[in-house]
Formats: C-alpha cells, sequence, structure tokens
C-alpha cells in the first residue's frame, strides 16, 4: 500500500508517519516513499479490520504539510482454517433392532473461515468409518442407521469416523474428523431358554418342608430387566409336594418340599417347569413365545426314620378303684422304613416320678403298678417313647393323658371346726348352730348330704335342711354349766353315691352364761371361784414365772453335778500333763504319809477294792488276785511282776502314762512338766529298790 502527498516533491523534505491498529508493529510505513508494508502474516480470523492514520510532516520543521488522513484496511478471508469438532470422540447409544434410517446421534462441525466469502465456512459430512451399518447427513451431520434388525448379541459396539469438509466439499477444501462410539442396547427380543430338556434331583424322605432341594435356571441372551424370568410348576404329578421359587439375584428357580415325603409311599416324581419373561416387548411377539419348558424328575431317597405312633396324642379314663396291675390302654406305633424293625416302647419316667405307671415293652400295654387316687391327682400326662430295637436312637415321643375316674370312696365330713355353745337359759327349739359337710369325691349327679344324731340325744337334735346343711337344735329347757360344762353330739353325716359312705362327727357344745340377747358372756365354770381383783392374763404370767424359776434351778443343779463328776484326766484322747492340785502342802522324800511304803515290802497288805483318791471312778474295777509272795520276796522281784502284770491286763485303768508331746522341743526354757522324767524321782526310785 503506498501513501503520497501532493506536496512531496521527490526531494525529500518530507516525511511520512503512521499511526493506528498495529501501526509499528504489524504495519510499518517508508517515511521517504509512504509505502505501507506488513510485518507479518495477517490473520483474518484474529481481526478482520485495522484502523490507520497517516500524515506527512515537514522534515525540519516536523510540522504537517497536509492534514491526517484516516484509513480502513479490511483483511480479504481466504480458505486457511479446516472444520473442527467440539468433540474428539462421541458416544451414543441406539436399540437393538431398530429400522433403518433412525437417529442415533446428530455431530457439527465449525470452520472459522468467512462464511460470507465464498465456500471458505461451507461445510459437509461424510462417513469414513461404520458403513454399511450407519450413514450421516451431509448437511447436518445426523447420522442414521443404515441396515435393519441389528443384533445387540451378535454384535453391541461400532466405531463411526465422520469428516467434515469445507468449500462444499470440493477438492481443496480443508476437513476434520471426530470418531462416534456407538452402543446397541438391549431390547427383550430373545425368549428364555432351558439348556437342558429333562433334570434330574434328589432329596431325602426326611426333608422338613421348606427345604430347597435343586435349582433350574432358563438362560436369556437379553440382560437386565429384559433378561428377568419367573419360574412356575405347571403340570407333573409332584404339584402338590413341590414348590418353586424365583431368585431374582441369581435368576433361579429353587424347587423345595412343599408337604412331608415318603420314600415307602412314593420314589418318584415329575414336574413340568416353565420360564417365562416378565418384561415382553410387544413390538417382538413375533419372535416369541418368550417362555420355555423343561422336565424335572426328582428322586426320593430312603432314611432311617422314627416309629410313627397311630395317633399324635392318647387319652385314656379309668376309675380309681381299679387294681394294681390293671391295663388302662395300649399305644401303637410302626417302623414306616421298609425294613419295618420291631418296636420297643418305654415311659419317660421324668413324666412319671412316682412311679404310678409301666408299659409293657412289647406290645405298648398300659398299666399300673400303684394304687390310683383321684382326690391326689385326677389327671396323670405321660411321655411314652417307641424306639427301634435295631436301632435305638431311632425315637419317638407321644403323650399319653391319663384321666382318673371318680368312684365314691370317701365319706363326707364338717366343712370347718365348729366351736359350738348353748346358753345357760336356752329354751327348747332354739337354733345353736348350722353344720354343713364336704366330700373329696366328685359325684356327676353333684354333692347330697343327710345328717343325723348317732343316737337319742335328750339335749339336742339335729334338723336336715335338705341342702347339705343341718341345724342344731336344743329339746330342753336351761342348762346348768356348774353339773355340765361340755357335751358331746356326735353326728352322722352321709352321701347319697353308691357305695353309700358316712362319717360320724362330733360337735363340742360348751354351756355358757348369755344375756337376755343371747349373747356369750362366760362360758368357764372356775371363773366363779377366781378372786375377783385377778385377771386371767396376770394369772398365765405367774404361771410363766414359775415355770421359768423351775427350768433355771434344775439346769442349775445339773450343771453342779457335772461338775462334780469331772476327772482329773479328761479323756484317753487327751495326752497333756495334768498338775493335780491337792490343797496341802507335802513333807519331800521324808514325808512317810503321803504313801505307804509298807505296801511295797507287804503285798498282802493291798486293801481288797482300795480306789483311787485323785478322781472318782465311774466303773469300778474288781483288782485280780495274785498269789501272795513270800516274806523273803525281793522288792525288785515284786515290783516286776506287779508291771508284766497289769501291762498283761485289759482291764487295768492307765492311771499313770507317759505322754509323748511332739510339740515340744527339746530347747524349750519350759523343759518338761512330766513328773515321770524329774530327777528327784528318779533318784527316790533308786534309793527305794
Amino acid at each position: 500500500m503506498l501513501l503520497h502527498s501532493d506536496q512531496d516533491k521527490g526531494d525529500g523534505s518530507l516525511k511520512y508517519i503512521l499511526s493506528g491498529d498495529g501501526a509499528g508493529t504489524l504495519f510499518i510505513i517508508d517515511e521517504k516513499t509512504g509505502d505501507i508494508h506488513a510485518t507479518r502474516r495477517i490473520d483474518r480470523e484474529e481481526k478482520a479490520f485495522y484502523t490507520l492514520r497517516a500524515q506527512a510532516i515537514n522534515r525540519r520543521t516536523l510540522r504537517p504539510v497536509e492534514p491526517e488522513s484516516e484509513f480502513v484496511i479490511k483483511i480479504h478471508d481466504i480458505n486457511d482454517n479446516e472444520p473442527t469438532f467440539p468433540e474428539e470422540i462421541y458416544t451414543a447409544s441406539v436399540p437393538e433392532m431398530s429400522v433403518v434410517g433412525t437417529s442415533v446421534v446428530q455431530v457439527t462441525a465449525t470452520d472459522a473461515d468467512d462464511p460470507s466469502y465464498g465456500n471458505s465456512a461451507r461445510v459437509i459430512y461424510s462417513i469414513l468409518q461404520g458403513q454399511p451399518y450407519f450413514s450421516v447427513e451431509p448437511e447436518t451431520g445426523i447420522i442414521r442407521t443404515a441396515l435393519p434388525n441389528m443384533n445387540r448379541e451378535n454384535r453391541e459396539q461400532y466405531q463411526v469416523v465422520i469428516q467434515a469438509k469445507d468449500m462444499g466439499g470440493q477438492m481443496g477444501g480443508l476437513s476434520g474428523t471426530t470418531t462416534v462410539n456407538i452402543t446397541l442396547t438391549d431390547v427383550n427380543d430373545n425368549p428364555p431358554r432351558f439348556p437342558q430338556n429333562t433334570i434330574h434331583l434328589r432329596v431325602l424322605e426326611s426333608s422338613p418342608i421348606g427345604t430347597a432341594i435343586g435349582s433350574v435356571k432358563a438362560t436369556d441372551a437379553d440382560t437386565g430387566k429384559n433378561a428377568e424370568v419367573e419360574y412356575r410348576i405347571i403340570d407333573g404329578d409332584g404339584t402338590d409336594m413341590f414348590d418353586i421359587i424365583t431368585e431374582k439375584d441369581t435368576q433361579e428357580g429353587i424347587i423345595t418340599v412343599k408337604k412331608p415325603l415318603d420314600y415307602e409311599s412314593r420314589r418318584l416324581y415329575t414336574l413340568k417347569v416353565e420360564a417365562e419373561n416378565t418384561h415382553v416387548d410387544p413390538r417382538f411377539y413375533y419372535l416369541g413365545p418368550f417362555k420355555d419348558t423343561t422336565i424335572v424328575k426328582i428322586s426320593v431317597e430312603d432314611v432311617d426314620e422314627p416309629p410313627i405312633f397311630s395317633r399324635s396324642s392318647y387319652l385314656f379314663e379309668v376309675h380309681e378303684d381299679i387294681e394294681v396291675g390293671t391295663i388302662i390302654g395300649t399305644v401303637m406305633a410302626r417302623d414306616p422304613d421298609s425294613t419295618s424293625s420291631p418296636i420297643r416302647f418305654s415311659l419317660d419316667r421324668h413324666t412319671d416320678l412316682d412311679r404310678i405307671f409301666n408299659i409293657h415293652s412289647g406290645n405298648g400295654s398300659l398299666y399300673t403298678s400303684k394304687p390310683l387316687d383321684r382326690e391326689l391327682s385326677q389327671w396323670h400326662n405321660l411321655t411314652v417313647i417307641a424306639a427301634e430295637i435295631n436301632n435305638p436312637k431311632e425315637m419317638t415321643r407321644v403323650a399319653v393323658f391319663v384321666r382318673i375316674l371318680d368312684v365314691n370312696d370317701n365319706a363326707p365330713q364338717f366343712a370347718v371346726f365348729y366351736d359350738t355353745f348353748v346358753c345357760e337359759n336356752a329354751r327348747p327349739g332354739q337354733l345353736i348352730q348350722t353344720i354343713s359337710a364336704v366330700d373329696k369325691d366328685d359325684p356327676l349327679g353333684g354333692q347330697k348330704f343327710f345328717f343325723s344324731l348317732a343316737a337319742v340325744n335328750p339335749n339336742f337334735t339335729v334338723q336336715d335342711n335338705e341342702d347339705n346343711t343341718a341345724r342344731i337344735l336344743t329339746r330342753k329347757n336351761g342348762f346348768n354349766r356348774h353339773e355340765i360344762s361340755t357335751y358331746l353330739l356326735p353326728v352322722v353325716i352321709s352321701d347319697n353315691d353308691y357305695p353309700i359312705q358316712s362319717s360320724t362327727g362330733t360337735l363340742s357344745i360348751r354351756v355358757c352364761t348369755c344375756d337376755s340377747q343371747g349373747n356369750m358372756q362366760s362360758c368357764s365354770a372356775e371363773a366363779l371361784l377366781l378372786p375377783a381383783g385377778l385377771s386371767t392374763g396376770a394369772l398365765i404370767a405367774i404361771l410363766l414365772c414359775i415355770i421359768i424359776l423351775l427350768v433355771i434351778v434344775v439346769l442349775f443343779a445339773a450343771l453342779k453335778r457335772q461338775r462334780k463328776k469331772e476327772p482329773l484326766i479328761l479323756s484317753k484322747e487327751d495326752i497333756r500333763d495334768n498338775i493335780v492340785s491337792y490343797n496341802d502342802e507335802g513333807g519331800g522324800e521324808e514325808d512317810t504319809q503321803a504313801f505307804d511304803i509298807g505296801t511295797l515290802r507287804n503285798p498282802a497288805a493291798i486293801e481288797e477294792k482300795k480306789l483311787r483318791r485323785d478322781i472318782i471312778p465311774e466303773t469300778l474295777f474288781i483288782p485280780r488276785r495274785t498269789p501272795t509272795a513270800p516274806d523273803n520276796t525281793d522288792v525288785r522281784d515284786f515290783i516286776n511282776e506287779r508291771l508284766k502284770e497289769h501291762d498283761l491286763d485289759p482291764t487295768a485303768p492307765p492311771y499313770d502314762s507317759l505322754a509323748t508331746y511332739a510339740y515340744e522341743g527339746n530347747d524349750s526354757i519350759a523343759e518338761s512338766l512330766s513328773s515321770l522324767e524329774s530327777g528327784c524321782l528318779m533318784e527316790y526310785i533308786r534309793n527305794f529298790i
């Protein structure tokens, strides 16, 4: 671009200057010639217009020679930008089995060139990869399905490459590409299928109700809710014996026991099981039916079962007066196994602690082993055990209820104890007591009692009210308690059951003084003899004091007597030395009064039945007589003979004995207290001998 001033004579006196957008950086001007140059490549997409101002000035004076002129530089577009997509990779999905032309996703590319200048910004779309499955609209970029019945189960993922080219797609145009990952989503276009036509299962006959014996599973090529299956038993001879439950997590059909099984009754069951989709798409009914069936054969296996009683419980009724050993009923049980093992019956003794009943182990007959009494126990709840003889571990229990029926074996008695009195001023026919009775028996028609006197009584009579009560009436006018203070009236009470039972109850009737209203005042004849100032309570207190004093005196005398009998040596078990106090002072070795030394020299002088003086013996032992030694017998021989004789005599009391103290050591400062080891005694014996 060239700027030129009319004042420029070409002599270099003028200088051109430039200002405005990009002056000096993007655009520069030759100050001598006025040529404007661009310093680098200009991008219209960065800025399409630049406003500049130019002026010519005198080089020497720097004054403008012309007014400043403004001009605009417009950048003309060229096709220098390719179309671009906002995303490098797109993700889209379309249901499988969609019809041709189903829209999948739209992609849009942009071109930075000027859309108003030529075809630089006109973009055309085309598909480079993904045919023949998908197509794209050239003008809009909408991707559509191009093949019918695309099946997810055959192929699920597709990758499509879309190209966007400017210049209307002509040769020489710039282009850009993007990738679209397309996933076929599932629809329910596949029915469930069992992998086998027949399935075999086994179950023990002892399996309880609700036991899972196995599972079946139908496969479905679909996923999610389109693969959900519901199982049901639609036919077979075991529809009432088995059930099937659909497990949602695993999509399996769990077969369970519905009723108890019996190997001996039936060993094989057949079921027809159906699996059906729960969510069926009406568009694909033509691909149906969306269900499948299989045959399940269930074999019942035998186990050793416990015996089975003929009833779930037994009730026996028996009268209480039956004899011991009478059979009251029979329980029956059998082995349900094909081997039919023999059964042994027994009673659970925890239910018959008193052992009133027993059972025949072979035939199950229950009989009494003790007398029955309904009044003690009306019901007996027993448990009978049936066990196989060949396998005692297999056992079954059954409840047996024994009801004891009543018989009339108890006589009626007075209902309560009656404290009856009659007033001294009573008149004939006066009511003094109403009595009633009770009976332990329980007849079917209810209780009915009859009252009468055991013998005619001149003083009283009984009147039966016929309602199980009776009245006691007086027969004479007036009673005297000083003559007779108490009357005994025997009353006979009988029932009306068979056999009739009766008893005699005796009423004790006291004669009392009463006021005019008939209220009792005093019934004791001795009460008139008591001092007026001394009450009954005071007399009782005095009597108690006297009794306590007598008890104290007796105890004191007994203790004193016991102390007198206590020996100095308490027992043979007491091995301690005892110090005997004689309360007198001895004279030492020269004291010959403490012991008669002549006895040793003259054995014949021993007094018969001479007793010890230190204790009071409770049993007198008669000393044995020995031949008298001659007068010239040496004293030493005499002592040895007597010592040997007493050692061999079992009746001789151990008056002198040597006690051993295991707990007294040799270093005890107290030394031994025994006189048997004292030096004085030993020296005395040596001198004497």
